[in-house]
């Protein structure tokens, strides 16, 4: 190193620590790059992206090549430092040598690790990106010693039977963490578009029976009804589709278009056996049917109606592609009376709510808190919570809401009331 000025060997030493810099925030830049937007460059043809994707897609090989450039630089950055000592201050100075090893290592921990990191971390993209270029060329020319390592570390983890993913791609995303990837994006999104996105993520989990029609609150036709009944009730009904049955609601026979039915009424000869020629096959879905399948199915068989059986095939009740396109939108502003009308707000802040609304429903409209694993209704939660039939006057206390049985008819709870405290977080 005689032949090289003190000038050449600073300038070495500088140079070093910049390449020392440069592998540093590659590896911090390459781990902590978000995956999915990277994804979403490749897919628009960005180059860098490209270039960093195929490196991310050998993990082993692209740490190997960083941690070796990384360890080679900064031991050539202290041997050269060492030499530089020794030139300036001669062999007997051992002060002198302690002195500037301590210094060179504070260099490049400052320097070279933690501001370079630091950099990375804050702009992964634009660090990975452009970082990938000299990357790859630095990867061909460590191969043979990265090879080498990798070979040896690989045999290593097979000894101890340890496996390691190296293509870090093809990783998969579960709900919940599309669901944290809706709600960090809050800033970006407007408040109800993000409502929308997490209840289209929550139609994987929730089942039909969750959002049915209940079976007593079905408005359908009696094949066996007086002529006149069928009249009133096909003139004033409030769906576009209904359910026909004989004799009893659970021996349904069809499903009836109202609209075709217009040009039966007009006749003076209208009879029950006409509607007989207009009904369509009725569609019976199992209760745990979730609501994204369900939609699927609706889609395929160009279905609106879905009638919902338990296990024994008992009828639970029904959904339609309203029911189902609500839980994503929200509510539409065309209801039937048998849907309206069912929360009741007090002067007080109190609520009355009858016991047939859906916990869903409560929960969503009116921001309460009470539990969705268990019953569906607010009837069926009460009646779950006292394990018996509860008379008027009844009061008791869910989730941290006071309750107190207002009107009860056929062992069910017709109407409560709901006392919701301001601001309320359950337990």
């Amino acid at each position: 190193m005689d032949e090289f000025s003190l000038g050449t060997l600073f300038f070495a030493l500088v140079v070093i620590l910049i390449l020392s810099g440069f592998f540093s925030s590659s590896e911090t830049s390459m781990m902590a790059i978000n995956r999915h937007r990277l994804n979403h460059l490749v897919r628009k043809g960005h180059r860098g992206a490209k270039l960093t994707s195929k490196l991310l897609a050998k993990t082993d090989k692209l740490l190997g090549s960083i941690l070796f450039g990384n360890t080679l630089l900064n031991v050539a950055a202290a041997t050269l430092t060492e030499i530089i000592i020794l030139r300036l201050f001669g062999h007997d100075n051992n002060t002198a040598l302690v002195a500037g090893t301590l210094t060179i290592t504070f260099i490049i921990l400052v320097f070279s690790e933690i501001m370079p990191k630091v950099i990375a971390a804050s702009h992964p993209e634009r660090v990975a990106l452009t970082a990938s270029y000299a990357l790859s060329f630095f990867i061909k020319l460590f191969y043979p010693v990265v090879f080498i390592a990798t070979s040896i570390v690989r045999g290593a983890l097979s000894l101890l039977r340890i496996k390691v993913q190296t293509d870090h791609s093809t990783q998969k995303v579960s709900l919940e963490e599309v669901r944290m990837l809706v709600l960090e994006a809050e800033q970006f999104l407007p408040q109800r578009h993000q409502k929308m996105l997490l209840n289209l993520v929550d139609l994987e989990r929730v089942v039909v029976d969750d959002v049915m029609v209940p079976r007593n609150q079905i408005e359908a036709l009696d094949l066996n009804a007086d002529t006149e009944v069928l009249k009133q009730q096909l003139a004033t009904c409030h769906h576009t589709l209904l359910p026909v049955y004989q004799d009893a609601l659970d021996n349904i026979v069809g499903i009836l278009h109202v609209r075709k039915t217009l040009a039966l009424l007009q006749q003076e000869s209208f009879c029950a056996e006409d509607l007989k020629a207009l009904l369509l096959e009725p569609y019976f879905i199992p209760a745990d049917t979730t609501l994204l399948t369900q939609l699927q199915h609706f889609q395929e068989r160009h279905l609106r109606l879905g009638l919902i059986v338990d296990e024994y095939g008992e009828l639970l009740g029904l959904v339609t592609l309203e029911n189902i396109l609500e839980e994503i939108v929200g509510d539409f502003t065309t209801q039937s009376p048998a849907q309206t009308g069912k929360f009741f707000r007090q002067e007080d802040g109190s609520l009355f709510i009858e016991g047939s609304t859906l916990l869903r429903d409560l929960n969503r409209k009116m921001g309460l808190h009470f539990p969705l694993d268990g019953a569906k209704t607010l009837n069926g939660l009460i009646l779950e919570h006292l394990e018996d039939i509860p008379e008027a006057g009844t009061s008791l206390k869910i989730s941290g809401y006071p309750i107190e049985i207002m009107q009860t008819q056929d062992r069910v709870v017709k109407v409560a009331r709901i006392f919701v405290v301001p601001a309320h977080k359950p337990d």
